[in-house]
């Protein structure tokens, strides 16, 4: 009993922060709305949908035998599933703003891919032969860069892409409006273009391997090689992604790509709240041990 209590706390812990970030974002998206639910409340439920990997549907059921939970952000109706289905599609230009962190003293910045759900691996494999050679071109997954702080793990800023390109394009994007002191990146990132940015535009340090080089980082001067001690840092971002698949699911259900965007920032930022919160108890020293950790 103490061990559910605990986690039901965690679940009324995250709504409330998650209620809290909605408010930047408006209530309503017109003055003509029914007013039964407002965009804060959507919103609370999109990030519950991507802390408990279900789908709309399912959310749906989950609310209906959580009624405290739902009183607990002033939800006294449940909506039906479809009312989600069209409020992803509506919040996408919005949702980006609730990533908001724009000060680190090391960034760590990566790329990765999240598989799309549209057609299955078995389809995209199945031997072509058996139409033809007919080969009917498939988009399998979308792409995704982020800039972390390496300090709190927390995502600063993302570029998403619908598919493969050149890590290199995004690089300056993602760092443009951040205040920092370093920059990590692997060899993906090396390019003399990148190193201006840091060094001239941002102020700061990038500690990027040179292709073709063993522990070489650059110069800083033409006379002063960069320290790469810190390098290592960049290993974060890793695990950020891998937290973000394992927790929260490396699939996208969504059909459009205006969905699937709103559905993976929902990802993102759902990852934000839990580690906002983790972060918190831990600088106060009442969370568990490290090795003790439950996630849900």
């Amino acid at each position: 009993m103490p061990q559910k209590k605990c986690e039901y706390e965690d679940y009324l812990n995250f709504v409330g922060e998650a209620l809290e970030l909605a408010k930047k974002i408006p209530r309503y998206f017109s003055k003509f709305s029914n007013k039964i639910y407002c965009n804060h409340q959507k919103l609370v439920i999109a990030f519950l949908m991507q802390k408990l990997k279900l789908t709309t549907r399912n959310v749906v059921s989950f609310l209906r035998s959580n009624p405290v939970l739902c009183l607990h952000f002033g939800l006294t109706r449940i909506p039906v599933h479809t009312t989600i289905v069209r409020f992803y599609a509506k919040i996408g230009k919005l949702i980006g703003l609730l990533l908001d962190i724009k000060q680190a003293n090391t960034v760590a910045v990566d790329a990765t891919g999240f598989e799309l759900e549209s057609k299955s691996f078995y389809f995209r494999n199945i031997d072509k032969t058996l139409f033809n050679n007919y080969v009917k071109k498939t988009k399998n997954f979308m792409k995704l860069s982020i800039a972390i702080d390496t300090d709190s793990q927390l995502i600063l800023n993302y570029k998403i892409r619908r598919k493969k390109r050149n890590d290199q394009i995004d690089f300056k994007y993602l760092l443009r409006e951040i205040s920092l002191k370093s920059v990590v990146a692997d060899k993906g990132y090396d390019s003399k273009s990148n190193r201006r940015f840091v060094i001239n535009k941002l102020k700061a340090i990038p500690i990027i391997p040179v292709r073709r080089y063993h522990n070489f980082y650059g110069y800083i001067k033409k006379s002063k090689p960069m320290d790469g001690t810190n390098y290592h840092q960049r290993s974060k971002v890793e695990t950020v992604f891998s937290v973000i698949k394992r927790k929260y699911g490396s699939i996208l259900r969504n059909r459009s790509y205006t969905t699937q965007k709103t559905e993976l920032l929902s990802k993102l930022i759902t990852y934000n709240l839990d580690r906002s919160l983790n972060y918190l108890l831990q600088s106060i020293r009442i969370a568990p041990e490290p090795g003790k950790v439950r996630f849900i």
